[in-house]
This record gives C-alpha cells, sequence and structure tokens, in this order.
C-alpha cells in the first residue's frame, strides 16, 4: 500500500461562470464552497478529512482561492470541472495524485482509504470511485440518483479520481471530452466505441467490461474501485442534497 503522504491532492472548487447556482441563489453565498453546512463552510469537510486520512499537503485547488486555507495551494482552473483537473494536472502536481470535490462534504478517511487502497492495489493507471445502487438505494431510498447500469450492477460517481501516472491524464483528456454526456449514458457510452452503446443498450455491457473498453480505446489500463459506503455517493449539488447532508450530519 503506498504511503498516502506521497500522493497529491486536487479539490475542484470551481463553479460555472455566468450561471448562477441554486445553492447560492438560495443562501446567499456567492461562491458554493463556502455555502455554510451545520455552521460551517462545505470546503472545511473534505479539507479536513484529507488531512485526517493523511495526504500531502498543502492541497490543489482549483476554481477558488487558495488564501482561504493554509492547507490549500492554487492551481489553475479552465471550463468545466475535466478540464480544470486536467489543465491543474498537467501544470505541476505531481503524481499519483488524488482528485475529489469541494461539494464531497460526508468524505471521510474511511472512504479515502478504502478507494486509495483499492486503486493502488489495482495497478491501473487511472481509477474511478463507485458505489452500487444495491449500497445506496437501501441507506437513502428516497434520494435520486444518476445511475450507470450495466448487466452486472448499477452504480453513481463519488468524485473520486486517482491518476497513478501520465498514462492515467488520458482518461482526463477522454472525461474532458465527454463530460456533457456525464447524465447521457448512452452518448457515453457511444464516445467509448462503435459497439459499446450497442451492448448497453441490450444489457450485455458489465461494469468490468465498460472499463476494458474505454482502456484499450485510450490505450492505458482503467479500473473502478467500489466503495461499500453509501454516503461516498452523496455530494451537495442542489437545496435537497444540502438539506439531506444537513440531516445525515446532525443525526450522527
Amino acid at each position: 500500500m503506498k504511503n498516502k503522504s506521497d500522493i497529491s491532492v486536487l479539490i475542484l472548487a470551481g463553479q460555472r461562470e455566468g450561471v448562477e447556482d441554486p445553492l447560492c441563489v438560495m443562501t446567499g453565498e456567492t461562491r458554493k464552497a463556502i455555502i455554510p453546512i451545520c455552521g460551517r463552510p462545505m470546503l472545511d469537510y473534505p479539507l479536513d478529512a484529507l488531512e485526517r486520512a493523511g495526504f500531502r499537503q498543502p492541497f490543489h485547488v482549483s476554481g477558488f482561492g487558495a488564501d482561504y486555507d493554509p492547507r490549500l495551494v492554487q492551481s489553475p482552473s479552465a471550463p468545466g470541472p475535466a478540464g480544470s483537473a486536467l489543465v491543474a494536472l498537467e501544470e505541476g502536481i505531481s503524481l499519483p495524485a488524488l482528485v475529489t470535490t469541494a461539494d464531497h462534504a460526508l468524505l471521510n478517511p474511511a472512504m479515502l482509504e478504502y478507494f486509495i487502497e483499492g486503486a493502488v492495489r489495482s495497478g491501473a493507471d487511472f481509477c474511478v470511485g463507485l458505489a452500487e445502487k444495491q449500497i445506496i438505494q437501501p441507506a437513502y431510498p428516497h434520494v435520486k440518483r444518476t445511475y450507470l447500469n450495466f448487466s452486472d450492477t448499477s452504480v453513481s460517481g463519488c468524485n473520486l479520481f486517482y491518476i497513478a501516472n501520465p498514462q492515467g491524464l488520458e482518461a482526463i483528456r477522454f472525461w474532458r471530452r465527454a463530460q456533457d454526456f456525464r447524465k447521457r449514458p448512452v452518448r457515453l457510452a457511444a464516445s467509448i466505441g462503435l459497439w459499446t452503446p450497442v451492448l448497453y443498450l441490450t444489457g450485455r455491457l458489465t461494469l468490468d467490461g465498460a472499463f476494458e473498453y474505454a482502456s484499450r480505446k485510450l490505450g492505458i489500463m482503467a479500473k473502478p474501485v467500489l466503495i461499500p459506503i453509501a454516503e461516498a455517493a452523496i455530494d451537495v449539488d442542489k437545496p435537497s442534497d444540502l438539506e439531506l447532508v444537513e440531516t445525515i450530519m446532525n443525526a450522527r
């Protein structure tokens, strides 16, 4: 297991210019990263989790001022999360690196430990954290999530990415090209390869099969890491998410 103090961290904390974020409108804050959750700015929660987990400091932040916290150092940003991740990683962040988001308020060391251990053990150039519907649904049956439905499982993203080496950046480049299809699984499948959407639509594409197709397409090894913690898939995108996260925190 790689020492986490050897792993750089990039936190994506930007928001689309010229577009009013509904959470900012609701709370009156100008930046999503500092919207209060249970009395503390949203960004404080992933910062604390990363520090407790022992990742290398300072943490890089994109799309938000690093002068907010002494644990942060500034990285450049670009349009969209994938664009920001790519420009930041290409301009000086040492690899291996973990990428996460400022709105991952429920992030904790257990999730991070599970994800990094699985990613390093896989030997892959690039890994993405996912949680299965069978884990999320029983814990939060009324929460609406976007799932990718494969023949063997349905999964939702956890805003956790591991880039082991320069080859892994090819996955970020693909993400930048495909980010407009994030909530359109068939278009996303089509961007991977000709037969992939056919297999997806006919229910014959497995999760590992999708990553194998993508790996061949990109010329790298990409792997999923399934995180058996429902809260790993809950971020704060909209007012109902904020209410849910505060409910979860208050219950603790």
